[in-house]
């Protein structure tokens, strides 16, 4: 994401919990590749920085993702498609995505997918709609996330 040009702040990173505390500002994002080495540390993020992408100035690339069709379900297919429901311009490859931001984004009814990735980076889509998004199934995102919904409402609070 700082390659994007995102403003994260590190701080109280606590190596022994693998936990840290995130300072994020609003920043203008800019397209990036993501590709190679980078991939296997990235797998579980990137639907969710392919959603950042959409918010980008520029086309984003994601390639050497494979892996992600293996998943819960094929995300690199899911992304794309419940992005796009909602105005992305984005595009599946055999082993990654092609995002062309920036791209205002709409409302829809989505799916998860029944994967908590998914999810989670819908939920997160609809944020940035001005629109109402449905997501189906959410309540699988409490796989991996059970306080998820919480601390969203929680950070949206902050922003207002």
């Amino acid at each position: 994401m700082k390659q994007m040009g995102a403003n994260i702040q590190i701080v109280d990173n606590d190596l022994m919990n693998q936990s840290a505390t995130l300072i994020i500002s609003s920043s203008s994002l800019n397209a990036a590749t993501i590709k190679g080495a980078m991939i296997p540390r990235l797998i579980d993020e990137l639907p969710v920085i392919a959603l950042l992408a959409t918010q980008a100035q520029g086309t984003t690339i994601i390639k050497d993702a494979q892996e992600l069709k293996v998943k819960e379900t094929n995300r690199i297919d899911a992304t794309a498609q419940e992005l796009q429901k909602m105005g992305a311009n984005i595009q599946a490859t055999q082993d990654g995505l092609v995002i062309q931001g920036k791209t205002a984004l709409h409302g829809a009814k989505v799916s998860s997918h029944g994967d908590h990735r998914i999810g989670m980076m819908l939920q997160i889509a609809a944020l940035i709609s001005k629109e109402e998004v449905q997501l189906e199934n959410p309540e699988v995102i409490a796989i991996s996330y059970p306080n998820f919904f919480q601390d969203i409402k929680q950070l949206v609070k902050r922003t207002e």
